[in-house]
């Protein structure tokens, strides 16, 4: 079980070990590690080698091709889902562009996504995208086995929890900024998800410490596994939301890869967690209608986009 990298203040935490099973000494270890780097940062590191560097190669070559494709093409509509498609040519963010793809280890959404973009689909993006997605929720479920875990909850609790579980595969790119322009590829916020997974080939994420320094996150095989508001909502505010920003300081283009669960239940914070000190401070919600509301007018002028929404 690794501690930490470097300087990197961050946990890291081993999920190749094949001892990494509940009731091991090795689990144990990942519990207290897990909950401490949630519950401090809203983040820790995470090595997980199944996720083989050929499949990750693939991906961001797929994504590329994807990001290349004309403005008119990117822009068409792959979702009913609120922030679950194109996203780009934002003036606040204006390096910035992402794309969606809804529940991405079922390879027929894979395939409904392609065919929108290429006029026969595009086989490369499926089967890499799909194989990645697949095991990134591998990896997302067992984190959150760690998490109900290390706070003694019903494993049939956990279980429920996990088969109400939405995914979405995102990858984003952050165009080289002019000498006039600034570096921000995405203001500081924190995400609308319970998990986001993330993986970067080029420097640029920062997350804020418990400390509030900014701390730099460098590109490595590792995942960056930050907690979202939704499960923030959940643990009774004993998890924070992990608040990252992007800043580029290359000369090259960047790409990165996100694997974001949402519920596909109404979130709400469970009772196992409340007590005197972690009292209920949310009302119930829908996970999607909560998604559409943080890109309004109102919401983007809120200094937290969770608490003018539901907060009570």
């Amino acid at each position: 079980m690794m501690e930490s990298v470097g300087e990197n203040p961050l946990p890291v935490v081993d999920f190749s070990n094949e001892n990494m099973k509940p009731g091991t000494d090795t689990w144990v270890a990942a519990c207290e590690m897990v909950r401490r780097g949630f519950e401090d940062h809203g983040c820790f590191l995470a090595h997980f080698d199944k996720v083989a560097p050929n499949l990750i190669n693939s991906v961001f070559c797929a994504m590329e091709q994807l990001f290349d494709l004309p403005l008119q093409t990117k822009r068409r509509k792959t979702s009913d889902k609120p922030n679950h498609g194109y996203t780009g040519q934002v003036p606040t963010s204006p390096l910035f562009e992402s794309f969606a793809i809804h529940n991405p280890s079922n390879r027929k959404h894979c395939q409904n996504f392609s065919n929108i973009m290429w006029p026969t689909g595009n086989h490369h993006l499926c089967e890499s995208v799909n194989e990645y997605a697949k095991l990134l929720q591998e990896l997302d479920r067992t984190v959150k086995r760690v998490v109900f875990d290390s706070y003694g909850l019903d494993k049939v609790k956990c279980e429920s929890f996990l088969e109400s579980t939405d995914y979405s595969f995102r990858s984003y790119k952050y165009k080289i900024p002019a000498m006039d322009e600034s570096n921000v590829g995405v203001n500081s916020h924190t995400d609308s998800t319970f998990i986001t997974i993330l993986h970067q080939r080029v420097d640029g994420l920062e997350v804020k410490l418990k400390d509030g320094e900014w701390s730099a996150i460098h590109a490595s095989p590792l995942f960056c596994v930050l907690a979202g508001d939704a499960f923030m909502v959940w643990s009774s505010e004993r998890i924070r939301a992990c608040e990252h920003r992007v800043i580029l300081r290359s000369n090259v283009t960047r790409y990165s890869l996100g694997l974001l669960s949402y519920s596909a239940e109404i979130v709400q914070t469970l009772e196992d967690l409340v007590d005197e000190e972690h009292p209920i401070r949310y009302k119930p919600f829908d996970h999607y209608s909560y998604v559409g509301f943080r890109f309004t007018d109102e919401a983007v002028k809120c200094t937290s986009r969770i608490k003018a929404y539901c907060g009570i």
